[in-house]
């Protein structure tokens, strides 16, 4: 990795549609700038209560199945990536709280050296957690899998081959807890606006839903070229 690498803080909602969408374009950044990029993770309780957020919000235009046509819809423009007939007409996760616990304690053993950090073979350069991260969304969008349910998540960990016993361990513990904390005080800090939101340079550049890949591309390559750039000026 470069002596300086742009550091990117990456937020979404593991059940938002514009974050599984846009995970093209994150990949692409890792691979165009697999030394000058290192992203953090961080998670959001956007669909933390799906019963208020969608069953309530979206009464008056269907509910839970008049949102997933809307997933749907916003999901026909992309050639990427599928949604299932059954996501949220079907399938509907009661939160996304419990499959961010998840994904934080997995977080947890990559930062302690307990889970391999290294790009898996023949998946896109993801580590073992990104994998993780893109298998929950899979499985809810292309699956209609409730990754709320414990049984998902323990089969997301067997096929990845994920210390599960470790990660019950950091839940039961509240480590998990207090990892996804310190993302919602990253959140505040930060002024995030929704999910997903790339926070460079400190919080001096903040790029905010399907933002394309150029445009991303292009902060990073400014401050690559002037790891200053946005910093207060007399000039």
């Amino acid at each position: 990795m470069a002596a300086h690498p742009v550091t990117i803080e990456h937020f979404s909602d593991v059940l938002c549609i514009w974050a599984y969408g846009g995970q093209v374009r994150v990949d692409e950044l890792r691979r165009q700038f697999p030394e000058e990029v290192a992203f953090t993770y961080r998670f959001l309780p956007l669909f933390g209560d799906t019963a208020r957020r969608i069953g309530e919000g979206w009464a008056d235009q269907g509910g839970y199945a008049g949102f997933g046509d809307h997933v749907r819809e916003v999901a026909a423009a992309w050639d990427h990536v599928s949604v299932h007939p059954g996501a949220w007409s079907e399938t509907a996760p009661a939160s996304s709280t419990s499959p961010h616990l998840f994904l934080k304690a997995a977080q947890l053993l990559e930062a302690r050296g307990e889970l391999d950090a290294e790009p898996l073979p023949g998946i896109g350069g993801h580590s073992r957690f990104e994998q993780t991260m893109w298998e929950m969304r899979r499985r809810f969008f292309a699956g209609a899998e409730d990754i709320a349910r414990r049984e998902v998540q323990e089969a997301v960990a067997a096929d990845l081959d994920l210390p599960l016993g470790r990660i019950h361990a950091l839940r039961d513990s509240g480590e998990a807890h207090a990892a996804l904390h310190a993302d919602l005080e990253a959140r505040d800090r930060h002024k995030v606006p929704g999910s997903p939101t790339l926070i460079l340079n400190g919080g001096r550049q903040r790029l905010f839903g399907n933002v394309g890949y150029r445009i991303l591309e292009a902060n990073v390559r400014e401050l690559l070229h002037n790891p200053r750039s946005g910093e207060a000026s007399w000039c």
